[in-house]
């Protein structure tokens, strides 16, 4: 019997109604019983569902980015479907609950829950529509939810996964199932012991492609992205990028860490651990060969560069003379655990402690009312993090020209700089 598939389509490749046709013609001659196919939300619906979370924290009116979110759902189905198909019917029903979801109280304490809940959404919606629409294509796939065999902790925006009881529910509830259809489900959510919606992290629906291929002994994961496969820069920030053909697990698994937004940082370990090979192709091209990430590719020294926007420098200075020690270090990571806040650069000096940190909602505030007692903060956002691994020396005055250095620091294979434009 031939080995299970993982096809990940991320939120690019189901945007609209010309993106839909598109993945229907890729899986038209791919499609078969053990195939697994994981769709993100569509397009910047995270990003929408975000902004009416934001907004209701503020106590602001979010019926407007409510609706508009809607719309764009329903105007893709409208180009893709008859006026009397059940879709319509299926997308009123989801964005009623979502409505009524919406109205339930919100606070800063129950955030990270709520989120999940709601964000959710995006996933459940998309996949009813890519599963909708193939099948209005004569290409059956049947619609699985996720939720059923991805288990996690309670743990919410970055759940742990279960993954003794998931593998265990993917060899029960789906592995019969792909004998005769293939499967499609939600990237990003599962549930904990009490059947709550969880969320894996921004972007982890590619961990969830993960999380599916060892729980399911699959023989790949294919990720089908907007770009030719794994690039050493981003195309959209940076000029004349290059191609991996191949790359090994602890390459990938390194430039995922640092913040490369092709692969969500998680993806790798579990494949690495289980030996299925990742590969990662373009939509737009879908027979050429893309990148390869395996056990035995060779090593490569290709400068690779990765961009975070949206960063944060917040500075701990201490404030009654004595030196930075290993108690200050372990209070200031004390409170970003709790506040689920991943530190992307640290650094240290005689009497303060830098980090580095995403963007989030409301977080920094909380973290310096926490310790704003112990320590003298500052903080500047609107920041980049410059990421530059195996970097030449003589390259990196162009990347910053322009730019005001606020911290940087370097080691033999990396060069990492907060920069913010002049």
């Amino acid at each position: 019997m031939p080995k299970t598939l993982i096809y990940k389509f991320g939120g690019a490749s189901v945007k609209d109604p010309e993106s839909l046709r598109n993945l229907a013609e890729i899986l038209r001659n791919r499609l078969r019983n053990q195939l697994v196919i994981v769709v993100s939300a569509m397009g910047k619906t995270t990003n929408g569902l975000e902004s009416i979370l934001s907004k209701k924290l503020n106590g602001e009116d979010y019926s407007e980015n409510s609706a508009i979110l809607k719309n764009y759902h329903k105007v893709v189905c409208q180009d893709l479907f008859p006026e009397i198909h059940p879709i319509f019917a299926q997308l009123d029903n989801l964005f009623l609950q979502l409505d009524n979801d919406l109205e339930k109280e919100l606070s800063k304490m129950n955030y990270d829950e709520f989120y999940d809940q709601i964000v959710s959404f995006g996933e459940l919606v998309s996949s009813r529509i890519v599963a909708e629409y193939l099948c209005l294509q004569n290409l059956i796939v049947l619609w699985q939810d996720a939720r059923s065999v991805i288990h996690t902790d309670s743990d919410f925006r970055f759940a742990k996964i279960n993954w003794e009881k998931t593998r265990k529910s993917c060899q029960d509830k789906w592995k019969p199932l792909l004998d005769n259809f293939p499967i499609l489900t939600q990237g990003f959510i599962g549930s904990d012991p009490k059947g709550k919606t969880t969320t894996l992290g921004r972007e982890g629906s590619d961990f969830t492609a993960a999380i599916l291929a060892t729980s399911l002994d699959a023989g790949s994961v294919t990720i089908w992205k907007d770009v030719p496969g794994v690039l050493n820069a981003d195309p959209k920030l940076f000029p004349n990028t290059k191609k991996f053909d191949e790359l090994g697990y602890r390459e990938a698994a390194e430039m995922t860490y640092f913040g490369a937004s092709v692969i969500h940082p998680k993806t790798i370990k579990p494949l690495a651990n289980s030996g299925i090979p990742l590969f990662v192709k373009s939509f737009l091209a879908p027979e050429a060969l893309g990148t390869k990430i395996h056990e035995s590719a060779a090593p490569h020294q290709v400068p690779t560069i990765v961009l975070k926007k949206d960063q944060v420098l917040v500075s701990f200075k201490v404030t009654d003379f004595t030196f930075i020690e290993e108690k200050h270090i372990h209070r200031v990571y004390e409170q970003l655990q709790s506040l689920k806040l991943r530190v992307n650069m640290l650094q240290l000096s005689a009497i303060s402690i830098s980090i580095v940190i995403d963007t989030q909602l409301f977080k920094l505030d909380q973290l310096i009312s926490k310790l704003r007692d112990e320590f003298e903060i500052r903080y500047n956002e609107g920041l980049e993090l410059l990421t530059i691994l195996h970097q030449k020396e003589e390259e990196i005055p162009a990347l910053l020209e322009g730019y005001e250095v606020l911290l940087e620091q370097s080691s033999r294979n990396s060069f990492q700089v907060v920069r913010r434009k002049n």
